[in-house]
């Protein structure tokens, strides 16, 4: 049961990336941490070697800072915090990929600390069960016709059957390593021992969806429910990637009606999975990927449109704690 707080003891932990190292601009992140100093919380701010596990409690040793959406000083230490995690309101899981197992470990202790009560935003487990591209498994509804393989055979007839086909790894983050393969292309043997490892690593093959030329749409579920515009990230020249570090574009829409009815599949079960905020990736019609480690999107929906997503996710998580 997550403990209801009092709104003079309201700090708000934030376990992310060295923040000297972010680029306050764009950064999700801060967003969320300047949303809530504004709404009364302090904010204390964690590395993952900042946390420990003393005799079964979770600890952490950071900071408290304030921070600023100032592109020159978007942040300042206050004081050293030590103390159990339990004894803070609410936890931030912002730590950036590569989902490895020092991440998993890491939720490990997150989790010690929601068992006393901590609200942990996302659900420490959630994020270990919740892989980006797998999970779409569970949504065949809402996808394009894809397969999970290490199998070399498999992928082959999977190429045959559809003609044209993205292939990407499970662990991949930021449109590495991702593949679009055609039919009677010489290069695919290669592509495939590449991606699976010689048959040793699975990997996600997807249909090919044309409308990528268009966009990749990334839609923000806070608590479930979407927010009304999405940030369709339009590829390169030449470039079959919709991730803005991969150089694509960011354009604002309005969400479709597609868009809200695999909203209305996938948001209710990540909300009962303790998913408060989370990235569905579309393209076209189809869902394609579910982001809940770190997603972003929000300075440039913000700025686009006038909005204050962040405002909303502090607020929900104030709901939360307050029902």
């Amino acid at each position: 049961m997550t403990k209801v707080i009092d709104d003079a003891d309201r700090l708000l932990g934030v376990v992310m990336d060295p923040i000297e190292g972010i680029q306050p601009k764009k950064d999700s992140t801060l967003a969320m941490l300047f949303a809530a100093q504004r709404r009364g919380w302090q904010v204390v701010y964690f590395r993952q070697q900042d946390l420990a596990a003393h005799s079964g409690v979770a600890m952490g040793r950071g900071h408290l800072i304030r921070v600023s959406l100032s592109a020159d000083r978007w942040f300042e230490y206050v004081a050293e915090w030590r103390g159990e995690l339990h004894d803070l309101s609410a936890l931030l899981m912002r730590k950036d990929p590569p989902f490895n197992m020092e991440y998993i470990y890491t939720t490990y202790l997150l989790q010690l600390a929601q068992d006393r009560g901590l609200l942990v935003v996302n659900r420490p487990s959630s994020l270990r069960e919740i892989n980006e591209k797998a999970y779409t498994a569970w949504f065949p509804q809402c996808t394009p016709p894809n397969v999970i393989t290490r199998s070399r055979e498999e992928l082959l007839e999977f190429l045959a059957a559809q003609r044209k086909i993205v292939l990407k790894p499970l662990d991949g983050m930021g449109g590495r390593s991702i593949f679009v393969v055609a039919e009677g292309d010489m290069n695919t043997n290669v592509i495939i021992e590449t991606i699976t490892d010689y048959g040793t690593k699975y990997t996600l093959a997807q249909r090919y969806i044309p409308e990528i030329v268009h966009g990749d749409k990334r839609i923000l579920l806070i608590d479930g429910e979407p927010v009304d515009h999405v940030l369709a990230r339009v590829p390169a020249p030449g470039d079959g990637r919709g991730n803005l570090v991969a150089g694509a574009s960011g354009e604002g829409r309005t969400l479709s009606e597609r868009d809200r009815w695999i909203c209305g599949e996938v948001g209710p079960v990540l909300a009962d999975k303790g998913v408060m905020f989370a990235g569905l990736d579309v393209i076209g019609d189809y869902l394609t990927e579910i982001n809940v480690t770190s997603p972003t999107g929000i300075r440039e929906l913000d700025k686009q449109f006038g909005t204050d997503i962040a405002d909303r996710l502090i607020a929900a998580i104030e709901h939360r704690l307050a029902g």
